[in-house]
């Protein structure tokens, strides 16, 4: 159950976003999703903040309780393999990219529909009610984190595509690769098919779309502390352990001026050793059976290796 600091920090904070929805507008009135949710960029309510904010806010608790869980089940596991602060970027810039790729399949159904005509205090009907356009602007609003969800979701699939999942209600395990890409189709179809579910499923879409791009630069690039670069993942997170352990070894040991001193140095680089051997032993483990196969205390060590 121990969870890396950003996957458990991301979800208390949606926590306490939500509780904080739920109890000013009982009391107060207030909605948050309101001030916080991402507005169409052409309603007098949008704000460039709106961009971030609205990853944290839920419309209700079905909404925040599958994308904290798909948080808790795949984020976990990224972030140990990136180590927080490139997993919070990745977070971001999913979530972020989610919100853009929004704004403009809303502006393709602003134009396509006819609404660009009008002025901004020309009426609109809305099943049965008229209303000047830019109060109806007002009501696009976008909450939730599943764009950013969906992005680590497509992480896990290029990271780890043959791992086996269990997925209720299909009888046998699917490789993560398939699941991947069949919430992808399944996303576009609904999109397309225009159901009019309150879902923004081109938000996730785009989610995914710049979790593909990011990561393609990232192996691009290769820089920046990534384990994605030519080869399997594993063999990239084991080039980086092992180069971390390697600048250690090839340093020479200091003369010490105490015999105790040169005892205690030699001690500490065979434990220094044993340590990479270990790792080498985990890494090699990920590499033939899947990052499933790990047991919670070779986890741990893993997590503990990708942080120093």
């Amino acid at each position: 159950m121990n969870m890396p600091p950003i996957t458990k920090n991301l979800i208390i904070i949606n926590v306490l976003f939500f509780l904080a929805q739920q109890i000013l507008g009982m009391r107060y009135d207030m909605d948050l999703n309101d001030i916080l949710g991402l507005h169409f960029f052409l309603a007098s309510d949008f704000h460039l903040y709106q961009l971030v904010t609205y990853m944290f806010m839920h419309g209700n608790f079905q909404h925040i309780l599958f994308n904290m869980l798909a948080v808790w089940m795949f984020g976990r596991v990224m972030e140990s393999m990136w180590g927080p602060k490139r997993f919070l970027l990745f977070y971001m810039i999913c979530g972020i990219g989610a919100g853009l790729t929004q704004e403009i399949v809303q502006y393709i159904s602003f134009q396509v529909n006819g609404l660009g005509a009008l002025p901004l205090d020309g009426l609109v009907s809305v099943d049965g009610y008229t209303m000047p356009l830019s109060t109806y602007l007002n009501f696009w609003t976008t909450v939730g984190a599943s764009g950013a969800v969906y992005g680590i979701l497509l992480a896990f699939g290029v990271t780890f595509p043959d791992e086996r999942m269990f997925i209720f209600p299909l009888p046998v395990p699917i490789k993560a690769k398939y699941f991947v890409i069949g919430y992808a189709v399944l996303e576009l179809l609904l999109g397309l098919g225009n159901r009019g579910d309150g879902v923004a499923h081109f938000a996730h879409l785009g989610g995914m779309v710049f979790a593909w791009l990011l990561i393609m630069y990232w192996r691009k690039n290769n820089g920046g502390g990534t384990y994605y670069g030519s080869g399997s993942t594993g063999e990239q997170l084991k080039r980086k352990v092992q180069d971390f352990f390697r600048r250690f070894f090839s340093a020479k040991p200091k003369m010490k001026a105490s015999h105790g001193r040169m005892t205690d140095d030699m001690d500490y680089n065979a434990r220094k050793k044993q340590r990479a051997e270990e790792i080498n032993r985990i890494l090699e483990k990920v590499k033939r059976d899947g990052y499933g196969s790990l047991t919670e205390e070779e986890k741990r060590k893993l997590f503990d290796a990708s942080q120093q």
